[in-house]
């Protein structure tokens, strides 16, 4: 199976935005992460840990907390490799890019969610 069959739409939020809005949108969607644009090009990711390490400064902008280095995923991708990246770079959410453009988001839980699909080697490695 492949990543653009389990990823979904992924939220994007502008790199001045402050900490609290970001928050906010994040409760009103019941996500746990915002992708951060900068001139139409992903800048960076915020989660939920970056807010609440950032909590007595919510006015600050989301560049200031955010994850700059970034880790994408190809749309073609397969499951099993978009579990190994996650694993490999030690992250829980990967945007799905086609051909340097944002298509989606795809997290552990979608992956979770769908590992009966998954090469079992995975799991055995």
């Amino acid at each position: 199976m492949q990543v653009k069959e389990v990823m979904n739409k992924a939220v994007v939020i502008d790199h001045d935005m402050s900490l609290k809005e970001a928050a906010q949108i994040m409760s009103n969607r019941n996500i746990g992460s915002l992708i951060v644009l900068k001139n139409n090009k992903i800048a960076g990711i915020i989660t939920e840990k970056d807010i609440l390490n950032n909590i007595s400064a919510l006015n600050k902008s989301v560049s200031s907390a955010m994850n700059k280095d970034v880790v994408t995923i190809e749309k073609n991708e397969s499951l099993d490799n978009a579990a190994l990246l996650m694993t490999e770079k030690k992250v829980r959410r990967l945007p799905v890019i086609d051909k340097a453009s944002l298509v989606g988001i795809i997290t552990a839980t979608d992956i979770i969610a769908n590992s009966d699909i998954l090469n079992e080697e995975f799991f055995f490695e």
